[in-house]
């Protein structure tokens, strides 16, 4: 038996309720990292909802009739711990970092929020007023507002493509009611998954679980709108040092056994310092101090995109360079290139296992998108086993579709979208 299979101590078991309960024991930790993850995300909102699941996540701290705002931060740093939130496109995930011997408690605050949130209205004027202060502090950082552009235009008017933040107009707009709303029909225990790693015992997790998660209903949630990439450019001037640029492509779902090998390209063409863009774009013509490339994989489609901050001076140079970067390693990678960027992946899914809170968040992600949590062996082998015929394959696959622009900052001087689309032999324009 390798070290690997030695590794994996997965269980996992499912309530009456259908509720999905999945821990895995790391010996030598004396730290559990445990949360729930529900499979509603902003994709799942209705148009006037937008940022609806956003701002849930947050007034869900704010108090419950057990506990106050305070109490609920007092109790869980009473014993050294923390607990936290965060809202994705695809799920909602509410974690905690405690010791192994207080899981108890955190689960307990966990349920708390989640099946007694009091949504108090002055707490929801003012949690309102916070995240307008995040919307308008993200609207002053142009490399993360790209990346808002970008889904907008490759998903245009789906609600994958909005933003997670919401617009001021729509968070605005809601209400106790229309939480309520949200929570009843979208935190159903068939998309719910409890997930723990660290100094965890299952069968303790599965009892408290059992006793405290028995409120959420149990027909399936409503399935979220398809995601239908459409491609296109979206341009927005502004005074800046930099221009950032997004070059966007329709990517592959985690589903599509080819998803492996997008990664392998995603790596080799902008994952690190040995990368052909930042050797290129960077090291040997110095027309950029940021640049790499990324694969983001949904439960129907993906995204895979190339990222890139530029000045004024640099930047009639600095598209040409990146999409002839792209073509070349598209056609030719090669064996050594290959072979690297499969050890990168292997090692950043081997990480997890140092950290209980990215192996909780792994497991819980697994058993969302596949109904079970992968064994890393099953991973390893599914990348040992890309070729370099594979990655090209796929990878000259990405410019079959129309590809996608977002860009801001001063970008007089950025390729117009005709001719972008012209460098990589890819349409500009959807087949009717």
């Amino acid at each position: 038996m390798s070290e690997i299979d030695r590794m994996e101590a997965v269980r996992i078991t499912t309530l009456p309720n259908g509720l999905r309960v999945v821990s895995e024991h790391m010996p030598s930790l004396a730290t559990t990292a445990l949360g729930v993850w529900s499979g509603a995300g902003s994709r799942h909102e209705h148009a006037e909802e937008q940022g609806l699941a956003h701002l849930l996540e947050h007034m869900a701290f704010k108090g419950t009739s057990r506990r106050s705002a305070l109490q609920i931060a007092e109790e869980i740093e009473a014993v050294g711990g923390e607990v936290n939130a965060e809202t994705n496109t695809e799920y909602t995930a509410y974690y905690s970092r405690v010791l192994g011997h207080d899981s108890g408690l955190a689960l307990d605050i966990i349920s708390d929020i989640l099946t007694d949130p009091s949504f108090d209205p002055v707490e929801l004027k003012r949690e309102k007023g916070v995240i307008l202060q995040e919307i308008g502090s993200y609207e002053d950082t142009p490399d993360e507002v790209v990346f808002d552009m970008f889904m907008e235009t490759a998903y245009a008017g789906a609600p994958i493509g909005r933003r997670i933040l919401g617009t001021p107009k729509t968070v605005k707009a809601q209400n106790r009611a229309s939480m309520r709303g949200f929570m009843d029909r979208t935190y159903r225990t068939p998309s719910m998954v409890v997930s723990a790693a660290g100094a965890v015992e299952h069968e303790q997790i599965v009892e408290d679980v059992n006793k405290r998660f028995d409120s959420f209903g149990q027909t399936p949630a409503p399935k979220a709108e398809a995601a239908t990439y459409q491609g296109g450019e979206q341009r927005r001037q502004r005074k800046l040092e930099q221009s950032h640029v997004v070059f966007g492509f329709k990517g592959l779902g985690w589903n599509d056994p080819d998803h492996y090998a997008m990664h392998v390209f995603s790596n080799l063409l902008g994952g690190g310092m040995s990368s052909r863009l930042f050797q290129e774009v960077r090291e040997k013509r110095g027309l950029c101090y940021e640049v790499y490339s990324f694969f983001s994989p949904f439960s129907d489609s993906g995204v895979f995109a190339i990222y890139g901050g530029t000045g004024d001076a640099q930047l009639s140079d600095f598209a040409p360079v990146v999409l002839d970067t792209l073509v070349a390693a598209a056609a030719s990678p090669t064996e050594s290139e290959v072979a690297r960027a499969k050890a990168q992946m292997k090692m950043s899914l081997l990480t997890a296992l140092e950290s209980p809170g990215r192996r909780a968040e792994q497991m819980a992600r697994h058993m969302l998108a596949y109904g079970r949590v992968l064994p890393r062996l099953e991973i390893i082998r599914a990348i040992d086993a890309i070729t370099v015929d594979d990655v090209s394959r796929v990878a000259q696959g990405l410019v079959s579709a129309m590809p996608t622009l977002a860009a801001i900052g001063p970008i007089k001087k950025l390729m117009p979208f005709e001719a972008i689309a012209a460098r990589i032999g890819a349409p500009s324009t959807s087949p009717l």
